[in-house]
C-alpha cells in the first residue's frame, strides 16, 4: 500500500533551512534573503515518489525567532491562558513569533521525521538557542536528525569528523537526537544525502520503514543514471583527447636542415630554440589544446545540465598545465633521416634518455649502446614508420597528458556533484586541495587498466572501443575517490545495488 512520508527542516531562523530545501530538491522552492523570517508558512514540497504512489514531503518551515520565548509559549499551550495568547494575542500582536508556534504544531501533528538545521560555523556550545530549541523537539516529540549546514568547503574525512564528532557530544543527552550529520547547503555531495535518506529510514517505524526504502531505492535509481550518465560524458571526453590528431605542415628540405639543427639545440638543454625553430609544430599544438579546451567546457556544461543546475561553464584558461605532454607522430622521409642520421654520427654511444629531434621521441631502447650513421637513420626512419604506421606527420596528446586529463576529468565531476542548488547558478570554483591527492592515489593503483586502453591509439577505428573500455574502469574509480571521501557513505549502493546488506558501509 502507497504511503506518504513526512520530514519537516527546522531550525533557528536565518540558518538556511531553504536554500537546504533548494538542494534537497533539486529545483527553486520559497525565497532565499540574508534576514529573519524570509518563510512565513510551513510549505510541504515532493522530494521523491515512486511509481507505485509513495511519497517523501519535504517541509520548508518558519524560524524559531525567540526560541526561549517560543519553547515557554508551546509548553503552557495546553492550560487556557497559554492558548489563548499563543492562538489569538500572538497571532495580530507578533506574526512570525505566532508563525513559529504553528510551524512547530505542524511538524508534531505530521512529521514522521525531524530534520534539524544547524549553523556548524558557531562552536556547539556557543549558540544560546541550542539549549531552547531542544526543549522545542523535545515538545514535538519526533525523531530528529541534526544537519551541520555552514560547514565550507569540502573538508579531508578526518577534519570533518572531528566538527560533527563535537555537536554528537554535545546533543548527547537530548532524547529525540538520533543522528548527527554533516550537510551542507552548499557544498554537499549527492553521496550525503543518501547517507540522510539510508539514516531516515532506518529511524522510522514500520510501516514507514518499507515505505522510505521503495522511495529511497527510487532515489538511489536516479543517482544511479545520472552517475552513469557522468562517466559516459568522461569516457567520450579521454577517448577523444586520446584519438585527436593535428596534422603537421611539411616543413620541406631547408626547413628539416632546421629541424636537425633544432634536434642538436635540444640535446644540449636548448629547448626554446628547438621551438622557436618548429611555428607549425607550435601551432598545431595550440590547435590541439583549443579543442581540449572546449571540449572540457562542452563536457562540463553536460554534467550541470545532468545534476539539474543552471548556470554556464566559464571561458577559462586552456588547459595550461598539459602544454608539455604533446607527442608528435612525425613521418621522416629516408632523406631527412639520412641528414640527421650524418649529424649526429658518433654523438649517441650509451644514450640512455630519449632523444627528440624536433619533437620526434625515440626510444632510448633502439639508440643505447649505438653510433648512428647516415645508413642506420634510414633503416631507424624506416622501422619507425612501419611500426607506428605514420603516413603523415602529426601531434596528439601523450600518455602522460592522458593520465592527467583523467584526473582532472574526475575533479571536475567532484566539483559539480558536489554543487548545492542553494547557491544559486552553477559556477566554477576551486576544488579542496586534498581531492587531487585523493583522485591521484586512486587512479595510481588501476594505472595498468588504464595502460593497455591508451594502446588502442595504434588503431585509428579504435576510438568507440576506448570509450567502451573507459567508462568502467573511470565509474569504478570515482565510487572509490566517493568512498574515500565519505568513508561511512552508501555509495558501494550506486555500484552494486544488488549487494546493498554487504556493501552498505553504514550511516
Amino acid at each position: 500500500m502507497a504511503q506518504t512520508i513526512a520530514l519537516s527542516l527546522v531550525s533557528h531562523t536565518n540558518v538556511g533551512k531553504t536554500t537546504l530545501a533548494r538542494t534537497l530538491l533539486g529545483r527553486d522552492v520559497g525565497a532565499v534573503r540574508d534576514q529573519a523570517h524570509v518563510t512565513e508558512t510551513a510549505e510541504a514540497h515532493t522530494m521523491i515518489e515512486t511509481a507505485d504512489g509513495d511519497r517523501m514531503l519535504l517541509w520548508d518551515t518558519p524560524g524559531f525567532g525567540d526560541s526561549a520565548r517560543l519553547a515557554r509559549r508551546l509548553a503552557a499551550s495546553t492550560e487556557p491562558i497559554g492558548w489563548f495568547l499563543g492562538q489569538v494575542w500572538d497571532r495580530f500582536r507578533d506574526r512570525a513569533f505566532w508563525s513559529s508556534q504553528q510551524a512547530v504544531r505542524n511538524v508534531r501533528d505530521g512529521a514522521d521525521l525531524v530534520l534539524y538545521l544547524v549553523n556548524a560555523s558557531e562552536l556547539p556550545d556557543g549558540p544560546g538557542y541550542v539549549a531552547s530549541e531542544m526543549q522545542i523537539l523535545q515538545w514535538i516529540g519526533k525523531p530528529v536528525v541534526v544537519l551541520l549546514n555552514q560547514l565550507g568547503p569540502p573538508r579531508a574525512p578526518a577534519e570533518e569528523a572531528d566538527e560533527v564528532q563535537a555537536w554528537r557530544d554535545r546533543l548527547a543527552a537530548v532524547a529525540p537526537v538520533r543522528a548527527v550529520l554533516p550537510l551542507d547547503a552548499f557544498a554537499r555531495c549527492w553521496v550525503q544525502e543518501a547517507t540522510l535518506l539510508r539514516t531516515v529510514q532506518s529511524l522510522l517505524p514500520e510501516p514507514a520503514r518499507a515505505a522510505c526504502a521503495r522511495l529511497v531505492d527510487a532515489w538511489f535509481a536516479r543517482r544511479r543514471a545520472v552517475f552513469d550518465a557522468s562517466m559516459g560524458v568522461l569516457a567520450e571526453r579521454l577517448a577523444r583527447a586520446a584519438f585527436d590528431r593535428e596534422p603537421l605542415p611539411d616543413s620541406g628540405v631547408l626547413g628539416r636542415l632546421r629541424e636537425a639543427g633544432a634536434a642538436l639545440g635540444a640535446l644540449r638543454g636548448a629547448q626554446a630554440e628547438a621551438d622557436e625553430a618548429a611555428p607549425g609544430r607550435r601551432r598545431a599544438m595550440q590547435r590541439l589544446a583549443e579543442r581540449l579546451d572546449a571540449d572540457v567546457h562542452a563536457g562540463t556544461a553536460r554534467l550541470i545540465g545532468l545534476h539539474e543546475l543552471e548556470g554556464h561553464v566559464s571561458a577559462g584558461e586552456v588547459l595550461a598545465r598539459l602544454a608539455g605532454y604533446y607527442a608528435v607522430s612525425e613521418r621522416l622521409d629516408e632523406g631527412k633521416a639520412a641528414v640527421l642520421g650524418g649529424v649526429v654520427t658518433g654523438a649517441l654511444t650509451g644514450l640512455k634518455a630519449d632523444l627528440a629531434t624536433g619533437g620526434l621521441t625515440f626510444g632510448a631502447g633502439m639508440l643505447a649502446g649505438g653510433i648512428v650513421g647516415a645508413l642506420g637513420a634510414f633503416g631507424l626512419a624506416r622501422g619507425y614508420n612501419v611500426v607506428r604506421g605514420a603516413q603523415t606527420s602529426s601531434v596528439a596528446w601523450t600518455d602522460a597528458a592522458l593520465d592527467e586529463l583523467a584526473v582532472t576529468a574526475l575533479l571536475g565531476y567532484l566539483a559539480v556533484a558536489h554543487y548545492g542548488r542553494g547557491r544559486g547558478d552553477w559556477a566554477e570554483s576551486e576544488y579542496p586541495s586534498h581531492w587531487r591527492d585523493v583522485v591521484q592515489a586512486v587512479l595510481a593503483e588501476r594505472r595498468a587498466a588504464f595502460e593497455p586502453i591508451w594502446a588502442l591509439r595504434a588503431q585509428s577505428d579504435a576510438e568507440p572501443a576506448s570509450r567502451a573500455a573507459l567508462r568502467p574502469v573511470l565509474a569504478d574509480a570515482a565510487i572509490e575517490v566517493l568512498a574515500r571521501l565519505y568513508p561511512a557513505s552508501p555509495v558501494a549502493e550506486v555500484a552494486n545495488p544488488e549487494g546493498r546488506e554487504t556493501t552498505h558501509r553504514g550511516a
